[in-house]
């Protein structure tokens, strides 16, 4: 589900024009609030999925307003980065991780946020001038309460202990977060602009359901571990595709159908219709690049 404090935070980011990815022009207040000009593209939907498309980017258009004014879509953060992601673990739990277990949450990140990225590739090219066919994903921080909680020594991620948000999760230091620092200046962060992250995966112990935004996913942790061998963590996807701009569908559902990954309980993995989704969106912010 997308939290009421996620949609506020993107309200608010759109109002007030929180600062923009590196590289991307300034627009004006006008341009900003207007929606921009299209380029020629190959927007080739399957026909029966043509209406119900139409209808989903109508109301999401309706329904929250300036979506052009915000700029820390997931497809921001790809783009800011030349193609790849970096992610934070924040382990809300007391639960201990290993070395082993650490490695198997990378690979299962990698692999489930790779399922999102591969939508958008079409017969081995990027579609409609994605220009990324592969978006690696590197974890650069994990954050815990008590450093005791991780069972390793070496160095290959840098570890954030005792560092609470204001609900006292733990969290990786916001010096090196996108979402405290839209305009790419990271020279606070320890390890300077390498070691940021766009975003993080916060597992919670007890958490039910899921939340997702710009910032990241939330989900249960004891879900997530217990989902590691899983060809699709369909909460983690649900709440990616939030991350990328697509919406729940609680209470409507587009003509023809029925069952997909974003209308939550419906689906378990990626369908074509969630795939089509997530080109439409990029079909209609992919100029904010100059494509």
């Amino acid at each position: 589900m997308r939290t009421r404090i996620a949609r506020l935070l993107t309200v608010l980011a759109a109002v007030v024009g929180l600062l923009l990815a590196p590289g991307l022009t300034t627009p004006s207040p006008a341009a900003a609030q207007s929606r921009p000009a299209v380029a020629a593209d190959t927007w080739n939907p399957p026909a029966h999925l043509v209406q119900p498309l139409n209808e989903v980017w109508n109301h999401v258009e309706s329904t929250y307003g300036n979506l052009y004014g915000f700029r820390n879509y997931g497809w921001d953060q790809v783009m800011a980065n030349r193609g790849s992601i970096n992610y934070c673990v924040r382990w809300e739990s007391d639960a201990p991780v290993s070395a082993a277990l650490r490695d198997r949450i990378h690979t299962a990140l990698k692999k489930q946020f790779g399922t999102w990225m591969a939508a958008m590739v079409d017969g081995g090219q990027g579609h409609n001038a994605w220009p990324y066919t592969n978006v690696p994903v590197n974890i650069v921080g994990w954050a815990v309460k008590n450093r005791s909680t991780l069972q390793w020594t070496d160095n290959s991620v840098d570890i954030y202990t005792g560092l609470l948000d204001d609900g006292g999760a733990p969290q990786c230091s916001p010096d090196c977060g996108r979402f405290f620092h839209q305009d790419g200046d990271y020279s606070r962060c320890p390890g300077g602009a390498v070691r940021h992250y766009d975003q993080s995966l916060w597992l919670t112990e007890g958490f039910q359901g899921g939340a997702g935004g710009d910032w990241g996913q939330r989900m249960g942790r004891a879900y997530f571990t217990g989902a590691l061998g899983q060809d699709n963590i369909h909460i983690y996807q649900h709440e990616v595709g939030h991350t990328f701009g697509l919406d729940d569908f609680y209470d409507w559902t587009p003509t023809g159908q029925c069952c997909f990954l974003m209308k939550a309980g419906s689906a378990t993995r990626i369908t074509e219709f969630d795939t089509w989704m997530l080109r439409d969106f990029w079909r209609h912010m992919k100029s904010r690049y100059g494509l």
